[in-house]
């Protein structure tokens, strides 16, 4: 009788802007080819994710503009912090996507990155950017939705 384990999420950096500027069609989690101090560098939060987007090249996809800073530790060994980083899927996912991308006019966008136990992961989104009526009309059903909060709130007491 095989027993299952649960796998520790910790995230490690999350892209917020990209709700904003986005709508997402599809997820997807990904691994992430990295040098030896960057996973030291995440493992103490030092990532950040904003203005990084995901490219597919010769078979390839890559992540451009992710900055995880240099490890205080890492002396000589430490690594360049906005390299383009290579993600790890199927080949039929990256074909997939390659196809959705040309076809649609959509863009990779990384939303979070995580420990999935001890492995780095990224999720990236297949999103569709808005328009500024989109945004607007995000930003007023937010503030409907505090105020009718707010006012359940002060009829309760």
């Amino acid at each position: 009788m095989a027993t299952v384990t649960r796998e520790k999420i910790h995230v490690v950096c999350d892209n917020r802007k990209a709700r904003h500027e986005f709508n997402f069609l599809e997820t997807y989690e990904a691994g992430i080819e990295l040098q030896g101090t960057e996973v030291k560098s995440l493992r103490i939060g030092k990532a950040n994710l904003q203005d990084s987007f995901a490219r597919i090249e010769n078979g390839e996809m890559l992540l451009y503009n992710m900055h995880i800073s240099p490890y205080e530790m890492g002396n000589r060994f430490n690594h360049e912090p906005k390299r383009p980083r290579r993600l790890l899927l199927h080949k039929q996912e990256i074909l997939r996507l390659y196809a959705r991308v040309r076809e649609k006019g959509l863009t990779l966008i990384p939303t979070k990155v995580y420990f999935n136990g001890s492995r780095v992961k990224v999720e990236i989104a297949l999103a569709q950017g808005k328009k500024l009526y989109d945004k607007r009309q995000d930003i007023a059903k937010r503030d409907i939705k505090r105020e009718s909060e707010r006012d359940f709130k002060i009829r309760m007491r």
